[in-house]
């Protein structure tokens, strides 16, 4: 069957676009077999509602960086993973495959055990080497920590790409899109290089007033660290940006900032191990005492949701948070806590409506740390602290000036600070004295915050006592927390 046939081994790259760091690249380099560099377009994900053309541009860009760096390029392929490696096999005779293990979802999920059965069937073998610091399989935190530390400090794997005999497989690609191939400037662009530029740049100076700026949308943009797409992505990996942190920590003026960066990076795995155990959150709450939660599911609420997703929702603050995202792909922290609770308590919609939208404009979308956090802010895991976010109070506390709000709500220009967080509040002559009509040049609120805050308040701790919901809390601290 194989005779002829050159045997090779196969690096799948998935979440892992770089050279540096890369567990799967040094067991290639350390065979003496020739290997070909393997990345899917897989329509399962390209037809995937988390996703859209933003992401694969990212893919696009990180893999044209990666290619400036090899003797050969990357194999690029246009189908589903099986059917990729049965045409691989066609010219060649498979022997390994690296990669990185995935925590991705359902699908992917489903695709890896297709992929296990075809090494099987061909006697190929698969190697999956761990992502970051999460445990395949973890029963419970104990250990979890000192084992992230551990990860984290150890050696970068030194990679030398340079010594491995790259081969290719040339696929049809020919119906992947050419907009992906053209740089889209009010996005971050994809690829190493400029993973480490955003990181330099953090550390020459922007990053100095990080715990102070982090919950501001507006100036968040430059003192945040903007890593997130590149580690989502694997442009860099955790390990080699926490160590480029550590390098950093006795560095005068900074210790608050990087402080707080660690904690971020230590959550980061945290709450992908979460997703990793307990990967059905995609589909129902962790707690399963919040599986019959009641929510709107009228005609209105198609439209309410329609909204939120555009920014139209009357509310300044998100709507801007919306268009900013629907635009840039990024947002900080508080603003997606935010976006979500308007979501989840004001409009009472169902997170699992929401979470696919938010999922496809986030450029730094990561399964595991996407669907652990929108839970935790839809307040339906019966551990974290319930948080109703009031979007007036919210733009009043960050962003006093609405210097944000009017970057992306430029109909709000006309109006005074005293009324641009409620524009619903111009009296009548107010609106003739502004050229300003409330439903007209902006919406009306679609909902009033006042009255769902404490409706939303009411149900989620009224929730929150039940026998049912309290049972699966112990269950899921057990496995969740460290027990000393």
């Amino acid at each position: 069957m194989f005779q002829n046939k050159e045997k090779i081994n196969v690096v799948w790259l998935k979440r892992d676009l770089r050279l540096t760091d890369h567990r799967p690249l040094k067991l290639a380099e350390a065979s003496d077999l020739p290997t070909l560099l393997l990345y899917v377009f897989e329509p399962i994900l390209l037809e995937d509602p988390h996703y859209s053309e933003r992401h694969w541009r990212f893919v696009t860009e990180s893999l044209t960086d990666m290619n400036r760096h090899l003797a050969r390029k990357i194999s690029v392929a246009h189908d589903d993973v099986v059917t990729a490696l049965n045409q691989i096999q066609s010219n060649y005779q498979v022997a390994s495959i690296f990669s990185h293990e995935e925590v991705g979802l359902a699908a992917t999920y489903t695709r890896d055990k297709a992929v296990l059965t075809w090494a099987n069937e061909h006697s190929v073998n698969w190697v999956e080497t761990a992502s970051g610091a999460v445990i395949r399989p973890c029963a419970n935190r104990d250990s979890w920590d000192k084992n992230w530390q551990k990860v984290m400090r150890a050696d970068l794997v030194d990679n030398h790409v340079d010594l491995i005999k790259i081969v290719s497989f040339k696929f049809n690609t020919s119906k992947l899109p050419a907009t992906w191939k053209r740089a889209n400037p009010a996005m971050q662009a994809g690829g190493s290089s400029q993973a480490r530029k955003v990181l330099n740049d953090f550390f020459d100076s922007r990053g100095v007033d990080y715990h102070r700026l982090i919950s501001k949308p507006r100036q968040s943009q430059l003192s945040c660290s903007r890593m997130s797409p590149y580690l989502a992505w694997g442009n860099i990996s955790l390990r080699e940006m926490y160590q480029h942190l550590l390098r950093h920590w006795n560095r005068t003026g900074w210790r608050r900032p990087l402080i707080a960066l660690s904690s971020r990076l230590h959550w980061h795995c945290h709450f992908i191990q979460k997703f990793e155990s307990e990967c059905n959150m995609q589909f129902e709450p962790i707690n399963v005492g919040y599986r019959n939660m009641p929510y709107r599911h009228d005609a209105q609420s198609d439209q309410d949701l329609v909204a939120w997703q555009t920014g139209n929702t009357g509310y300044p603050l998100v709507d801007a948070c919306m268009r900013c995202l629907n635009k840039t792909g990024y947002i900080n922290f508080r603003m997606r806590a935010m976006l979500v609770s308007f979501l989840c308590h004001h409009l009472q919609i169902d997170w699992r409506r929401g979470v696919s939208h938010l999922a496809s404009v986030f450029l730094d979308f990561e399964p595991g740390i996407h669907y652990a956090q929108f839970q935790m802010q839809a307040g339906v895991t019966g551990i974290n602290t319930i948080r109703i976010y009031n979007p007036t109070k919210q733009a009043q506390e960050h962003d006093p000036d609405g210097l944000f709000i009017l970057q992306w709500c430029s109909e709000l220009s006309s109006l005074p600070k005293a009324v641009l967080f409620e524009p619903w509040t111009l009296t009548a002559m107010e609106e003739i004295m502004y050229g300003f009509a409330i439903g007209q040049d902006y919406p009306a609120p679609i909902v009033d915050t006042q009255k769902t805050y404490r409706q939303a308040s009411e149900r989620l701790w009224s929730w929150r006592k039940r026998i049912d919901v309290k049972t699966d809390a112990k269950r899921i601290l057990r496995r969740h927390v460290r027990s000393n």
